[in-house]
């Protein structure tokens, strides 16, 4: 009897660590580079499986472009401060991100400055300057 609820405990904690083990990497980021974006938030996706943020960059002289952002899951946020009103369309903000390593205009979230100068940040760990 013992050995039959041992097993079937195993196999319980099995199936719930099943979907962890189905979450992507995070091998597309060059998380040696950090890249800082000044620009305008079209929209903050606060949203599972990851956030995002929309952010409308200046390059040069032509007209903005958009960069795309991942953040973490909601509840990763959330214990970080952020939450669905933290950012708004239309705000200037300051985006510190890795990079992706294909070159496409995105990456993973770092941290955000505010125009008010508060920082939103995505951690604790210490992060490389920016390039």
């Amino acid at each position: 009897m013992r050995a039959s609820l041992l097993r079937a405990a195993v196999a319980a904690l099995a199936l719930a660590a099943a979907p962890a083990f189905a979450h992507h990497s995070g091998a597309m980021f060059d998380r040696s580079k950090v890249v800082t974006l000044h620009g305008t938030v079209k929209a903050f996706m606060f949203a599972n499986p990851h956030s995002w943020i929309r952010l409308m960059v200046l390059e040069g002289s032509g007209p903005a472009v958009e960069w795309d952002v991942e953040g973490a899951a909601t509840v990763r946020m959330t214990a970080w401060g952020i939450t669905p009103q933290s950012v708004k369309a239309g705000d200037k903000v300051t985006v510190r991100m890795h990079p992706l390593r294909d070159g496409r205009r995105g990456g993973s979230l770092v941290d955000v400055t505010l125009a008010d100068g508060r920082l939103l940040k995505t951690s604790t760990d210490t992060q490389p300057q920016s390039k």
